[in-house]
């Protein structure tokens, strides 16, 4: 309810002054019109000077430029609202009648006088605003199915600001907020902090049964973050046991429904007990791991006695394979630093001849299995063309990323068969060498290559002996990343040194000069791992670049209950990595047929779909993105759905959560049926949370287009009538 308390025009100058112009402008415009060449009728006088005294009061009104100010008294109208737990939880039979306590709180709600004050929701995994209230039926209960998979609390009060204005225009202030529910979390955060802040109070109304009952349950699996294939990792698996003390029980480990290990354990009386599995992955890739235990006689529920988690197996080791043109001091140092990793497998093939190499081997094997290539001074006069297409399909078709040293030997005519794949461009080739030095710019001190254990990271840089650098034209291609540049005689050149690039997934590194052992020999005597963290830091770089995806596919979660949509969500760049929103991304399960899913755009290269899958199980599912008929990239992925039922497996309200969730706010919990009282404090709430507030707008009416127009439009009908008199 809101009405105009005061209405005030104010104007930059003495308003004195103004009302002299007005009389100035009145006998101005009769003065005028006093006399007419030729002379025109009584009327037609008072209609010109009307327009003309109408324009110059306009005009005057704007130079004084004149601010309406408007005074409105508006009434705050309270609303509370009601959150009705929909999850699937809530047909748990504990003997508690949940379903029945729910629609009878909704139907004394109906008829409590509050409905012109209430807003009601439904919610479990989303909040859905519900009209419950049934007038022709008197059913209050009709919307409600209690079939959501999850229980999300904190969307409850992501969305809630304490003043909003609502579909009718009218403000209107929560007073208070009501819960009910059985306040077990399966899903999202907690809210307690959220609500606090909110400061409005909060009556949770809890229904189920606080009593625990006999049961055995797989609390928790904890794992490593990081786990390696064919690297043996525990397994942490607690069991919470309430009433089974002194049974023995199985636990049973499955990868991907593969039986690996069964333990045995003997159950305490109550509490919580863990158990280790030694776990050894033989393959990378995402895995499927699930713990069962024994189901006992007289348990409440067998919904908790198994628990799955995905595990993220990444590969054992990292595989660089170095590539030599033929033996060199820089070749022996590197390989030297590369082993002391123990996360990287290095093999190497230096020629000495024609299809001969040093080591021996399956170079077909050994260039396929490799994770990243070191090509040091390759390709050399002994390199087959074969092993140069080989090279260059490994790094154009596969995105293999590599690092290329411009050691001795190399032949630039058949490194041209490179030069689209590598970071930089080579011009004429020259016999001579040059002595050069580094010269990082200060933008680069970050930059994870170039850091070292030195005080002064660039410092330790400049200060390097000088390597040898082909005099020849040298320049980084435009998508290069230049990390140090040359300095001949301490006169800097504008010639690149040291450049990467990273276009897509595409990923490379360079070092265009010899001998750069001699950074290694140099820093070791001064204690700095500069030649070895450069190395090292080089392999890491280039190997996460796999990890650089144009198009990444994923569900919002790994497990979903029976029932529940499951939904995709995908990020889409393009090849330097810009977001594109205008792709198709097509999502297809695999496991069944005519699954296809075209996911929405939301803008940014954000994109999102649902599809209700008809049957429990495990299922992949692969997604392609392409724009303008053209694939940008592709990924692939896991879920589950229905394996557990998260939400029928803490079978206990949870009292603590809701008592606390009252407590913090100010508000008051109940227990289901005993909230006759509550609707009397919803009603005080309602009354108290009444308020008045003034609210003041100005209006700078001289700033208004439309008076401008209309002054023209006065002025051009005058000058129309005028004319049409024949006056001058």
């Amino acid at each position: 309810m809101s009405g105009l308390e005061k209405i005030n025009l104010t104007f930059s100058f003495n308003p004195v002054y103004f009302f002299l112009f007005l009389i100035v402008a009145a006998v101005y415009s009769i003065y005028i019109y006093r006399f007419t060449v030729p002379p025109v009728s009584r009327s037609k006088k008072i209609i010109l000077i009307c327009l003309r005294l109408l324009a110059l009061i306009l005009l005057i009104f704007i130079v004084f430029e004149p601010i309406l100010t408007l005074t409105k008294k508006i009434k705050s109208e309270p609303l509370s609202i009601v959150f009705v737990d929909n999850s699937r939880s809530i047909k748990i039979k504990d003997g508690t009648k949940r379903e029945e306590n729910i629609k009878e709180f909704l139907r004394k709600l109906d008829e409590s006088g509050l409905r012109d004050n209430l807003n009601v929701y439904t919610f479990g995994t989303r909040v859905t605003k519900a009209e419950l209230f049934n007038r022709k039926e008197n059913d209050s209960s009709n919307a409600l199915n209690f079939s959501e998979g999850s229980s999300n609390f904190s969307n409850l009060f992501s969305g809630i600001e304490n003043t909003f204005e609502d579909v009718e225009g009218k403000e209107r202030n929560i007073s208070s907020i009501v819960i009910i529910s059985d306040g077990v979390i399966t899903e999202g955060a907690s809210p307690l902090y959220t609500a606090e802040r909110l400061n409005i109070p909060v009556f949770t109304i809890g229904v189920g049964d606080t009593t625990h009952r006999n049961d055995l349950e797989i609390k928790n699996i904890i794992y490593n973050e990081f786990i390696y294939a064919e690297t043996p990792t525990l397994i942490n698996v607690s069991i919470q046991n309430t009433g089974f003390g002194e049974q023995n029980i199985l636990l049973s480990l499955y990868e991907n429904e593969k039986l690996l290990e069964q333990k045995g354990i003997t159950l305490i009386r109550d509490g919580v007990q863990s158990l280790n599995f030694d776990y050894t992955p033989k393959t990378s890739g995402e895995t499927k791991i699930t713990v069962r235990a024994t189901e006992l006689k007289g348990e409440f529920t067998f919904a908790n006695n198994k628990k799955t988690v995905f595990l993220n197996v990444m590969s054992n080791k990292i595989k660089v394979l170095i590539i030599a043109g033929s033996p060199s001091a820089d070749l022996s140092f590197i390989k030297d630093v590369l082993k002391q990793d123990e996360n990287l497998t290095i093999n190497s093939l230096t020629f000495i001849a024609p299809n001969k190499f040093i080591e021996k081997g399956n170079t077909e094997e050994l260039i396929d299995s490799s994770n990243v290539l070191f090509l040091i001074g390759f390709p050399s006069k002994e390199t087959s063309p074969g092993i140069i297409t080989k090279i260059k399909k490994e790094i154009s078709q596969k995105n293999k990323p590599f690092f290329f040293l411009l050691s001795d030997g190399i032949d630039f005519t058949k490194m041209r068969t490179l030069q689209t794949e590598l970071p930089f461009i080579a011009g004429q080739t020259a016999r001579d060498w040059i002595e050069v030095q580094p010269v990082i710019s200060q933008d680069e001190k970050t930059n994870p290559l170039l850091q070292n254990n030195a005080q002064n990271n660039l410092s330790a840089w400049d200060n390097l002996p000088p390597v040898y650098q082909y005099y020849m034209e040298l320049r980084a291609k435009p998508e290069s990343n230049v990390l140090a540049k040359i300095k001949v005689n301490n006169n800097v050149i504008n010639k690149p040194l040291i450049v990467t690039s990273r276009l897509g997934s595409r990923s490379s590194a360079a070092v265009l000069a010899k001998d750069i052992w001699r950074w290694k020999l140099q820093t070791a005597s001064k204690d700095l791992d500069l030649f070895d963290r450069f190395i090292h830091n080089s392999v890491k770089w280039l190997n996460t670049s796999e990890e650089q995806k144009q198009v990444t596919i994923n569900t919002t979660k790994k497990i979903y209950s029976a029932g529940e949509p499951v939904e995709f969500t995908a990020q889409v760049y393009d090849q330097t990595f810009n977001p594109v929103s205008d792709a198709e991304v097509n999502v297809n399960i695999n496991q069944i047929k005519g699954s296809e899913i075209l996911l929405n755009s939301l803008g940014s290269g954000l994109y999102e779909g649902t599809f209700q899958v008809p049957k429990m199980g495990d299922y992949n599912f692969s997604g392609t993105a392409s724009s303008g008929g053209k694939r940008i990239g592709t990924d692939k992925g896991s879920f589950n759905v229905g394996e557990i039922d998260i939400e029928m497996m803490n079978p206990a309200m949870d009292y603590e959560f809701l008592s606390a969730l009252a407590n913090s706010t100010n508000g008051k919990f109940f227990y289901a049926p005993d909230y006759g009282n509550l609707f009397n404090i919803l009603k005080n709430l309602t009354k108290k949370s009444v308020t008045e507030k003034i609210k003041t707008s100005e209006i700078n009416l001289w700033s208004n287009e439309w008076l401008m127009a209309l002054v023209i439009l006065l002025l051009g009908i005058e000058w129309f009538l005028r004319k049409r008199a024949g006056m001058l």
